[in-house]
């Protein structure tokens, strides 16, 4: 039977996200689940699969009709083998061999990636880095991620984990990070850790939807806030500018939200602290693809793997 779908997974740190899209990647159908209430790596899996077979069921869809199943995964993982690393930010996931446990459990090939990877690919193939030859993307949520596109392919480095900037140290001494390093970038930028510094601003438990409203409406605290998180961004992604040299430096997630005041602190700090030639070939840009980015990258990883 002629495969008309892919499955695409987006596995957060604070979300599990499910889908079905056509060929084209538009989305049909998704669900949606807090990885918290999903303590374990066998609970975990176990809904991956039952919602799979509940998404095809309920759209009358056989799974011979299915090309595969692309996952995005928060840390680093083998892409040649499908074997999970570890997770920084999701505790008891050491060297778990996901792919090959889902292929046999759903019987359905399963190629897998980083999730700020497969950002980038939907950005690159579909969003603001279109027709971009170099670009870094990066995505702002419960961690920090990047995906690099290298000559117009991604660039997954010796052991398939480059792009790990929220693990660049900012700091010589600093907060002990998840990952078992020191003064990370993800230790002050998180948004964890910006609900934390928000709280003691105001006094109160505050949500980053609820501090980008205000920022947006002239909060002074609130853009002071915004404005040290986008200068701390700025400092890191000056040196990976200098390093690297993209066209397009593309930034998503919750923490993007932000908006003006962030992306103006990172444009001048990256202004001021990158290399004049590097900084004039660069410009910083919002995603476009939103919250579907990391599904609709799941699935191009998907339908691109399979067809090399």
């Amino acid at each position: 039977m002629l495969k008309k779908y892919i499955i695409a997974i987006d596995l957060g740190g604070t979300n599990l996200k499910i889908a079905l899209l056509d060929l084209n990647f538009r989305i049909k159908a998704r669900q949606s689940f807090p990885t918290g209430r999903l303590k374990t790596k066998f609970k975990l899996i176990a809904k991956i699969k039952s919602s799979v077979t509940e998404i095809l069921s309920a759209e009358k869809i056989s799974r011979s009709e299915v090309l595969g199943i692309g996952i995005g995964v928060p840390g680093p993982v083998d892409y040649g083998s499908g074997k999970v690393h570890f997770f920084p930010n999701i505790p008891g996931w050491k060297d778990v061999a996901l792919k090959s446990i889902l292929e046999r459990m759903i019987r359905l090939p399963v190629l897998i990636d980083n999730d700020a990877n497969l950002m980038c690919l939907a950005e690159a193939r579909l969003g603001a880095a279109k027709k971009s030859k170099n670009a870094v993307c990066l995505t702002l949520g419960t961690g920090v991620g990047a995906g690099l596109l290298i000559n117009g392919d991604l660039y997954r480095g010796s052991g398939f984990a480059a792009g790990e900037i929220g693990h660049m140290p900012l700091n010589e001494e600093g907060p002990r990070c998840n990952c078992g390093g020191r003064a990370c970038l993800e230790r002050y930028i998180g948004n964890k850790e910006i609900l934390k510094s928000a709280k003691k601003y105001f006094k109160r438990n505050i949500t980053l939807e609820e501090l980008s409203s205000l920022a947006k409406k002239g909060n002074k605290k609130a853009k002071e806030l915004w404005y040290n998180v986008g200068i701390k961004l700025g400092i890191v992604l000056a040196g990976v500018v200098n390093l690297i040299n993209p066209d397009r430096m593309v930034i998503g997630g919750g923490v993007a939200d932000a908006g003006k005041i962030l992306f103006s602190a990172v444009i001048q700090t990256i202004k001021e602290r990158s290399m004049p030639v590097q900084a004039r070939s660069v410009k910083v840009l919002k995603a476009r693809l939103g919250s579907s980015a990391g599904l609709i990258g799941a699935a191009i990883l998907l339908k691109e793997g399979l067809n090399k």
